[in-house]
């Protein structure tokens, strides 16, 4: 395992930010960390990166203890923190000689790093003269400087604009084919477009881990109609591989098969020999955001 996360409990005055906390990632995955703002995603990425001490539980990263072993840790990971902190007086090329120093790396490794994260064009100027989308790829090469086996990435698109998300996720993807990445995130599409695999966090607990692979195959779906006259739910209940009704608002029910077999005209039917009126009809398979909003809304 590239990360194994046991039991992590942690609390700030009265707020207890992570609540035992489980989960482990494969060397070579791509998992998104997701969650709404404030669920705990920074805060568990800060004890990997053993910035922050958790209250109680375990964690290792590539087989070091976050606690124990804290400088193995850290010379073993590549970080980018939300809020990237760059020097934005220093040339790209001199911050990237700068954090070799730091990692005491070769700077041999600086042009690797330019070439693999695209910041060839943009490597002779200033770093505060850099667009985002740029800045975020400095931060991503001196994460990389140290050729670290883990990648921790905490919201790395945050600000981006539509062609730099496309570009930034192209590149973490490609990353991604030798690395095994941790990318914390509060946007759906993020991780639909970039990861294997998602977790979800809500309120510090994880609330859901599941493949994406699975995620995009499910057969579950969700047909939702109108009907000019309220319906009993049992009755609805009755339909063949019904999951769960639920009456949205006034007439319209949303109800959940599970079956991958399109069931808009079993519910037309149920209509019609019902002497009901659909007003509307519609199908909806049960993707990553509706999943989302179940568990954390």
């Amino acid at each position: 395992m590239s990360i194994t996360v046991d039991r992590i409990t942690k609390t700030f005055g009265p707020q207890k930010a992570l609540n035992e906390v489980t989960f482990s990632i494969d060397k070579g995955e791509i998992v998104g960390f997701l969650g709404p703002n404030g669920a705990g995603k920074s805060t568990m990425m800060r004890i990997l990166t053993t910035y922050h001490k958790a209250d109680s539980g375990d964690a290792q990263v590539n087989g070091f203890d976050v606690l124990k072993d804290g400088k193995k840790v850290q010379k073993s990971i590549g970080y980018l923190p939300e809020h990237n902190p760059l020097y934005l007086d220093m040339y790209v090329r001199e911050y990237l000689a700068f954090s070799t120093d730091i990692h005491k790396v070769p700077k041999t490794r600086i042009a690797k790093v330019i070439e693999q994260t695209g910041l060839t064009p943009e490597a002779h100027k200033k770093i505060g003269q850099l667009s985002k989308g740029y800045r975020q790829r400095v931060g991503l090469a001196a994460a990389l400087l140290h050729d670290p086996e883990v990648l921790i990435l905490d919201e790395p698109t945050t600000g981006l604009d539509p062609n730099q998300l496309i570009e930034i996720r192209k590149l973490i993807r490609e990353i991604g084919k030798k690395k095994t990445i941790l990318l914390s995130t509060h946007i759906m599409k993020e991780v639909e477009a970039v990861c294997d695999r998602v977790i979800i966090i809500n309120k510090g607990e994880i609330v859901a881990d599941r493949k994406m692979s699975a995620l995009r195959e499910a057969e579950e779906q969700i047909i939702e109609v109108e009907f000019d006259y309220r319906v009993e739910e049992v009755l609805l209940n009755k339909l063949p591989n019904v999951a769960s009704v639920k009456n949205i608002v006034g007439f319209v029910y949303e109800i959940t098969f599970n079956t991958p077999k399109d069931m808009r005209p079993v519910v037309f039917d149920f209509a019609h020999d019902n002497e009901l009126k659909t007003l509307q009809l519609s199908r909806k398979n049960k993707n990553l955001e509706s999943l989302f909003t179940e568990l954390t809304k």
